[in-house]
């Protein structure tokens, strides 16, 4: 599948069919004479496109109407530039704390829910330590701040941090505290 869908896209007559096509439905003649090539050639293009899913036929008598695909283009997209499926390109893994966080983040960076298992919990707690610089100091309200950027539930997920040892607290001033600290 992503073969298909990248060699598709790996020729500049295809690219520039699909631009035509982001604008409006086309026949086979309209695109012949918009991309400058002769029927056969864009019909053999469009069959590529089709093949791959990023471009759908309609019929309408004898005229074949083709538009641009965007539900698969953009599922086709996620799939295809995902980091797994670009880390697997190379032959490596992303970790499983990695990929719990990126299961748990809507795509505003924002978290979807509390981890309800410690073994959900302790990479999310470990990502939002990640937040605060180390070094710095942090008045209560900019910590609530902070939180609040990534999830509603500041109180909880300041408790859980400064139990995971991940920050800590003294009269209302946070810090986070180094990593081999963490109790993970």
């Amino acid at each position: 599948m992503v073969l298909q869908f990248l060699k598709a896209l790996a020729h500049e007559s295809r690219l520039r069919l699909l631009g035509l096509l982001a604008t409006r439905e086309h026949s086979v003649q309209e695109l012949a004479a918009g991309v400058a090539l002769k029927e056969p050639t864009v019909s053999h293009h469009l069959a590529m496109l089709r093949e791959a899913g990023l471009v759908t036929l309609r019929q309408d008598g004898n005229t074949h109407w083709y538009g641009l695909n965007q539900k698969a283009l953009s599922r086709l997209s996620r799939t295809v530039f995902a980091r797994d499926q670009l880390a697997a390109f190379a032959g490596a893994e992303i970790n499983e704390d990695d990929r719990v966080v990126r299961n748990y983040l809507t795509p505003e960076g924002r978290l979807k829910a509390f981890p309800a298992t410690l073994k959900k919990r302790r990479p999310i707690l470990a990502w939002l330590a990640k937040q605060f610089e180390e070094g710095r100091n942090y008045p209560e309200s900019e910590v609530n701040e902070l939180i609040e950027r990534r999830h509603h539930d500041r109180e909880t997920f300041r408790r859980e941090l400064i139990g995971h040892r991940m920050l800590a607290r003294k009269n209302g001033v946070y810090w986070r505290l180094p990593e081999s600290e963490w109790v993970m």
